[in-house]
């Protein structure tokens, strides 16, 4: 072990049996009882330790799971894919598609809510202040990691038109139910920006207090109106976010530059990647 206070020693040995691959991505380690047994220290000095290890984003703790490794790979979403015409016609929305491209099994927890627009909504939004609008929550989960948190909020007439206003998750994404109610989007202005999490975000993300986190602000429009606003937090050092923009032509060569895995038959993939480390 290395030197210094005993629980840093023990989050030490942890560390290094994560980084050895004693304990893989998803696995569960062993309770604090069964940890302070085997360390010979304290069920206090165990959970001490595996705060630390919390803090660095090596594990995560789950109610009903105990305490789990972190997958330490990056998630890398073409956030310009959602609107491209070329998008393939299924069922799911664009993170299901981004998370199985990739491997990885979605899930996630929804909940709606109708509340007064506050004023940085109602400025978004470009509604009066106080005025009714919907909110859709979502906490989105890859192999059951918790992975992101995004509200989106509608003007409260343009969701009910369109059936966002249901209390249920709309598996094809919102995007595309405007779009087939005859509001597709097609202007967006994005605000991205990276800052400590806050003690909620750490909370619902499963994350140490103060883990970077990217805060993706996004605006949404048609030539007559501002159809809704989403924001999105994840953590920095597991997300990376890319913009394709141009011609077909161009992002081919790019994407084939960059070795971006495209299925057969199909030149406009959603481009994304996993890749190991941090970006």
């Amino acid at each position: 072990m290395v030197d210094g206070p005993r629980y840093l020693r023990i989050a030490g040995v942890l560390r290094d049996e994560i980084r050895d691959g004693r304990w893989g991505p998803g696995d569960r380690l062993p309770s604090h009882t069964e940890l302070a047994e085997r360390m010979q220290v304290s069920i206090t000095t165990v959970r001490n330790a595996i705060q630390v290890l919390v803090a660095e984003n090596l594990l995560y703790t789950a109610t009903s799971r105990g305490t789990i490794v972190r997958s330490q790979e990056v998630l890398e979403s073409v956030v310009t894919h959602h609107i491209r015409p070329d998008r393939p016609k299924d069922g799911n929305d664009i993170f299901s598609e981004i998370a199985r491209a990739a491997g990885r099994e979605p899930s996630k927890q929804f909940s709606a809510r109708m509340e007064p627009a506050g004023p940085d909504v109602a400025n978004w939004l470009a509604v009066p202040k106080d005025s009714w609008v919907v909110a859709r929550t979502v906490v989105q989960y890859l192999d059951n990691e918790p992975w992101s948190w995004e509200v989106s909020f509608y003007p409260r007439d343009l969701a009910e038109h369109t059936g966002i206003d249901s209390p249920h998750d709309i598996p094809e994404g919102t995007t595309r139910r405007l779009a087939a109610c005859g509001h597709a989007e097609t202007a967006h202005r994005d605000t991205l920006v990276a800052r400590p999490a806050t003690a909620e975000e750490a909370t619902v993300l499963a994350v140490g207090t103060g883990t970077i986190l990217l805060d993706h602000l996004r605006i949404g429009a048609n030539p007559t109106r501002i159809t809704r606003v989403s924001r999105h937090r994840s953590t920095a050092n597991r997300n990376r976010l890319a913009y394709e923009l141009g011609d077909d032509a161009g992002i081919d060569l790019i994407r084939n530059a960059l070795g971006t895995p495209q299925p057969p038959g199909n030149s406009h993939y959603f481009g994304i990647s996993l890749v190991p480390g941090s970006p």
